[in-house]
């Protein structure tokens, strides 16, 4: 498909979290099954497991390309050693050869892609192709359209790759006259979050009542409110620790955040992963705490003039 950067903006709830583990991509699979007339993006790049629970039929796939990597030509190199000079990554790695010359090669892990090296080789001896980083897929599901991707190992611009995923969902609204999209994000305060919140309408930030859980979830609060994001919350898990949940639930007022709801602990979750089911889609109670989530971010969407 082509990506159309310049179509009507469709509104994107995103659901994040301070740490990965609290829950965030079970409750945006209930969500899948609970919207109308979504989109899905699995922004999480890194460690996508949104297909897990949803089983995507893929339609289309683009190959992901992103930055550069150098790469020296033998048959060019004369082993000035200029390379091995200037690179500041130690990513010109030196291969044996007799004791007056040596033969380099570069890791392309190491590599950043500064492409110092090739501004510096007298023989031009160096090639520096575009780094292939992963895949994104367009697919369907029981849900609905599905945007997702997988980033290669060790590749970095995951948030170049966020911001790919994400306008093609906004394509795929467009074409299939979709009137939302529901964004899994990936956990922390880095940039792929920073590239899935950009730009966003609305962010649940899926928590548990632990310390941890509320450090996380002011950093993450302090995020969104950097970049003028409506922002819920939701409290994972409450029942473990009840009094530590009012506590995040205090926080989130005070930093201006709406609270959209909480969810039981329930093995019934674990027994619908295992079934690559939704939780909404399994009898018990944590399905009826999303249930009453999702009629509250509604309702909070609603305030902010947003139709969820």
């Amino acid at each position: 498909m082509t990506v159309d950067t310049a179509i009507t903006h469709v509104p994107e709830l995103v659901v994040i979290s301070g740490k990965g583990g609290t829950g965030k991509t079970s409750i945006v699979a209930s969500f899948a099954t609970l919207a109308q007339n979504a989109v899905l993006a699995d922004c999480d790049v890194d460690a996508a497991d949104l297909y897990l629970i949803l089983a995507p039929e893929v339609l289309e796939s683009q190959e992901f390309y992103s930055g550069r990597v150098a790469s020296i030509r033998a048959d060019l190199c004369i082993e000035c050693g200029e390379c091995v000079e200037h690179c500041r990554y130690d990513a010109v790695l030196t291969n044996g050869g007799s004791a007056l010359r040596a033969s380099y090669s570069v890791d392309p892990i190491a590599c950043e892609g500064c492409g110092v090296c090739v501004r510096f080789c007298p023989q031009e001896a160096i090639e520096f192709p575009d780094r292939h980083c992963g895949q994104w897929f367009v697919s369907d599901t029981r849900a609905g359209p599905m945007v997702h991707a997988r980033l290669g190992i060790a590749a970095g611009n995951s948030g170049k790759l966020v911001s790919t995923v994400r306008t093609a969902a906004q394509t795929v609204a467009g074409e299939r006259h979709k009137s939302l999209i529901v964004v899994d994000g990936p956990p922390g305060v880095g940039c792929p979050v920073i590239a899935s919140v950009t730009g966003t309408s609305l962010a649940l930030v899926v928590t548990e009542p632990t310390v941890s859980g509320q450090h996380d979830l002011e950093r993450v609060l302090s995020l969104t409110k950097h970049f003028g994001i409506p922002t819920a919350v939701c409290v994972n898990k409450f029942d473990v620790n009840p009094v530590m949940a009012d506590r995040i639930e205090e926080v989130a007022k005070e930093q201006g955040a709406a609270v959209a709801g909480r969810v039981r602990y329930d093995e019934m979750v674990t027994s619908a992963q295992v079934e690559a089911k939704a939780t909404t889609e399994m009898s018990g109670p944590a399905g009826e705490d999303i249930r009453v989530l999702w009629q509250n971010l509604q309702k909070i969407g609603a305030a902010h003039g947003i139709r969820l």
